[in-house]
C-alpha cells in the first residue's frame, strides 16, 4: 500500500528527517531531473522552462534545472508571476507546494507543452484537492515519500496527470491512511480450499420493496460472482420473482421480518441489508431489531442508511457504504472538501466501518485508519452499482475478512469491474459478469496451471 499524508503530516515527517534539508532537496531535484529526461526522450536540442518559486518546490526545481543543463538540455528559470512560458519541451512546475493557501494564477501555457509538477501542480490544495485560483494541470506529478490528499480528491485529481510517489530517505511510518492497490488485493482475495462446501461462505441478503426487488437481487448476483457458495435474498412483504437464478429467495413479512432472519442467522456468515428497503417505519424498527439481536458482519446500503437515522451507535463489524447524500443523513451534514476528516468523523461517531462513495472511495475506521481506492470512472455513475458493491463487500466478510479489507477489495475489484465494461451505456448487470473476470487475474496459479487454493 502507498502512503497518504496530509501537509501538516508532511511538515512533521519533514521535521523529524534524519538527512539535512539539503540533502532531501537534492534527492528531490535528482527524481525531478530523471523523470524530466524520460519525458523528454533524450537531452540534445530540448528546452526546459523551470518555474521556481521561493520555498522548497522551487529549491527543488532549481536543482533539477541545473543537474539537466549538465546533461546538455537548456534551461530557463522563470518566477511563479511570470505572465507566458516561451516555447519549449517541457515545463517543470516547482512554483508552490502543498502548504499553498491562497490564490494563484498560472501563466499562459500552450496545450502542446507537457507540464511535470513538483509534489502537487500548483493552486491544487494538497489537503482537499480544491483549486485556488487558476491552477497549472500537469500531465505528469511527482511527489515525494506519499501521496497528498489533494492528489486523489476531485477536482485536483484531473490536475495531476499520470503520479510517481519516489523515495527521497523520509520515514511514512506514522501515515493513517493508504492508497489500496493490485499489489494488496491479489494476497486478499479469498479463494476456496479442496474441502469447500456452499455454506462454508453463505450470505443473507434483506432488502427489496414494492417494484424494487432488482436491488437485492443485484447485491445477491454479485456476491455469488465475488466467491459466495449459496446467497439467501430475503425480500420483506414481497412475492419472490419468478425467475430462474442461482440466488434462494425467501418470502418474509413486511412486519418484525428480523425475527425470521435472527432465528437463521448462524447458518451465514454475514448479512447485507437495506437495498431497496424502503422508508417505512416497520422497515426502521426490523432494521434495528437486526442490528441489536445478532453480531453477524453487517453491510447496511441503500434505504438502510436513511432509515438508521442521525450518528447512530453501532459496532466495527458493520459497514456502511454512503454516498454525498446518505452521508448527510447520517452525519447531519455533507461531507467536507477535506473528505478523509469526514469518513473518519462518520466512522468514530458510529463506531462502525466507514465506506465513503466518490471517484475516490476512502474506507474508515473507528480508529481513524483509512484505506482509499481509486479505481473506477463515471461508467459507475449508473442505477444499481452501488447495489452491486454492497453484495461484494458482504461476499468478503462472509468469507472472513476484515470490514476494513472487505470493503477496501471490494470496491477495488468494483472499480476494475467497471473499467472492464464498454466506455458507454454500461449498465449495474454487466459490472456484476464483470467482477469474476476482474477477481480471475489476482488468482496466483501452481506451476501445473491451477489456481492456489486460499488458507
Amino acid at each position: 500500500m502507498i502512503p497518504i499524508v496530509t501537509p501538516m503530516e508532511m511538515r512533521e515527517i519533514d521535521a523529524n528527517a534524519a538527512d539535512s534539508l539539503d540533502e532531501l532537496i537534492a534527492r528531490a531535484g535528482w527524481h525531478i531531473a530523471r523523470r524530466a529526461r524520460a519525458l523528454l526522450g533524450g537531452v540534445y536540442g530540448r528546452k526546459v522552462v523551470v518555474i521556481a518559486g521561493p520555498g522548497n518546490n522551487g529549491a527543488d526545481g532549481r536543482v533539477a534545472a541545473s543537474l539537466l543543463q549538465g546533461w546538455g538540455v537548456h534551461v530557463t528559470v522563470v518566477a511563479p508571476d511570470v505572465g507566458r512560458i516561451e516555447a519549449c519541451d517541457l515545463i517543470i512546475d516547482g512554483a508552490f507546494g502543498t502548504g499553498m493557501n491562497r490564490q494563484y494564477r498560472s501563466p499562459a501555457i500552450p496545450d502542446s507543452i507537457p507540464v511535470l509538477a513538483i509534489d502537487t501542480p500548483s493552486g491544487v490544495d494538497g489537503l482537499t484537492g480544491e483549486l485556488l485560483g487558476q491552477p497549472i494541470r500537469a500531465h505528469h506529478t511527482v511527489t515525494f515519500a506519499a501521496l497528498k490528499p489533494g492528489l486523489l480528491l476531485a477536482p485536483g485529481s484531473q490536475f495531476a496527470g499520470e503520479i510517481e510517489v519516489v523515495d527521497i530517505g523520509l520515514n511514512t511510518a506514522s501515515a493513517n491512511a493508504w492508497l489500496f492497490t493490485e499489489a494488496d488485493a491479489s494476497p486478499l482475495l479469498p479463494l476456496r480450499s479442496h474441502d469447500d462446501h456452499k455454506w462454508k461462505r453463505s450470505l443473507y441478503v434483506v432488502g427489496g420493496s414494492a417494484g424494487m426487488y432488482g436491488a437485492p437481487l443485484l447485491a445477491s448476483r454479485a456476491a455469488l460472482r465475488a466467491g459466495c457458495g449459496i446467497v439467501w435474498c430475503a425480500l420483506p412483504g414481497q412475492k419472490p420473482p419468478a425467475m430462474a437464478t442461482e440466488v434462494v429467495f425467501q418470502e418474509l413479512e413486511a412486519a418484525s421480518w428480523h425475527t425470521a432472519v435472527v432465528a437463521q442467522a448462524d447458518r451465514f456468515g454475514a448479512i447485507v441489508v437495506g437495498c431497496g428497503l424502503g422508508l417505512a417505519d416497520e422497515a426502521q424498527t426490523s432494521l434495528w431489531g437486526l442490528i441489536e439481536e445478532t453480531r453477524l458482519p453487517l453491510v447496511i446500503d441503500g434505504d438502510g442508511l436513511r432509515l438508521l437515522g442521525r450518528r447512530p451507535t453501532l459496532r466495527p463489524n458493520i459497514v456502511l457504504t454512503p454516498h454525498d447524500g446518505e452521508f448527510t443523513s447520517l452525519a447531519g451534514e455533507p461531507p467536507r472538501a477535506d473528505r478523509f476528516a469526514s469518513a473518519r468523523s462518520l466512522a468514530a461517531a458510529t463506531g462502525a466501518t466507514v465506506l465513503l462513495k466518490g471517484p475516490t472511495t476512502i474506507i474508515a475506521r473507528p480508529d481513524g485508519h483509512c484505506l482509499v481506492s481509486s479505481a473506477g470512472d463515471s461508467r459507475l455513475a449508473t442505477a444499481g452499482t452501488g447495489d452491486v458493491l454492497a453484495g461484494v463487500i458482504g461476499s468478503y466478510l462472509a468469507a472472513g475478512l476484515t470490514p476494513q479489507n472487505a470493503a477496501a477489495l471490494g470496491a477495488w475489484i468494483h472499480g476494475h469491474a467497471g473499467l472492464s465494461q464498454t466506455s458507454f451505456g454500461m449498465v449495474a448487470s454487466d459490472l456484476v459478469d464483470g467482477l469474476a473476470t476482474v477477481a480471475a487475474k489476482l488468482v496466483p496459479v501452481t506451476s501445473h496451471g491451477e489456481p492456489h487454493a486460499s488458507d
